[in-house]
């Protein structure tokens, strides 16, 4: 009787072991999946975070702020951020009551104003001005005086129409 006891013991535990063996195994096979997947994941994110950076570095090609030669222009006048100054001055033409002087058109909704600004360069920015209804954009040409002040002129403009 002691022999059956240590015979079903032994067949008992050479089932638990081979269970264990099997779902190491199976266990095993799913981790080496699981790995396998994340890894073309990072490659895959790594391959979207590279175009993504690209894309930023097309988008800021035409920026005072990664123009080294337009800044230079600048250098006398000891401004620590003349994109930001410029932009000041600009968005100070739409405190004014009414329209912005610098947009050709008489707001229909409301006043027209400077919305956001694009310095392409140490000479042109580019606008967009709306009166939150009809919009459009506008090409200035600037000039940034020794005494730090801005003269604007107008190159071109648009208005964009609704069809409705």
């Amino acid at each position: 009787m002691k022999n059956k006891i240590f015979l079903y013991l032994f067949i008992f535990a050479a089932l638990i072991g081979l269970y264990l063996f099997v779902s190491s195994g199976k266990m095993a096979e799913a981790k080496d999946a699981t790995i396998e997947k994340l890894e073309t994941d990072i490659v895959e994110l790594k391959d979207s975070v590279q175009k993504a950076q690209l894309q930023v570095l097309d988008m800021q090609y035409f920026s005072l702020q990664n123009n080294d030669d337009a800044l230079a222009y600048y250098d006398h006048l000891n401004l620590e951020d003349p994109s930001r100054y410029i932009a000041d001055k600009l968005l100070e033409t739409n405190e004014r009551k009414g329209d912005n002087p610098l947009i050709p058109y008489e707001g229909m909704e409301s006043d027209f104003k400077i919305n956001k600004i694009k310095l392409l360069n140490h000479k042109w920015i580019i606008t967009d001005f709306s009166d939150g209804k009809y919009w459009g954009e506008l090409l200035i040409k600037y000039e940034l005086n020794d005494d730090l002040g801005v003269d604007f002129t107008l190159i071109d403009h648009l208005l964009y129409t609704r069809s409705n």
